[in-house]
């Protein structure tokens, strides 16, 4: 029933970050917030009076966008990277 487990995380973890331990990179970390931003998104298209859910949506995505600012900033390499291989968009 959990939409995100400790395989999910782990995959996460291995695809994005150099290793599945490295949990603390930017990179595992926004790939990790996209994939709750994606679910809850499709949550608020069923449920689209769940504030609460819509709240906690826009929360991710600002922790997402200074976490990209960040690693903007850090390598620019890295970011343009993680853009693409995530498909995001400014």
């Amino acid at each position: 029933m959990n939409y995100l487990s400790a395989e999910k995380k782990k995959s996460i973890f291995e695809k994005h970050g150099k290793s599945e331990t490295n949990t603390g990179s930017p990179e595992s970390q926004v790939a990790l917030i996209s994939y709750r931003i994606s679910h809850l998104t499709e949550h608020l298209k069923i449920n689209k009076k769940d504030f609460s859910t819509q709240r906690a949506l826009l929360k991710l995505v600002g922790k997402r966008r200074s976490l990209l600012d960040y690693l903007k900033d850090k390598d620019i390499s890295r970011y343009r990277d993680i853009v693409k291989e995530l498909n995001l968009r400014r």
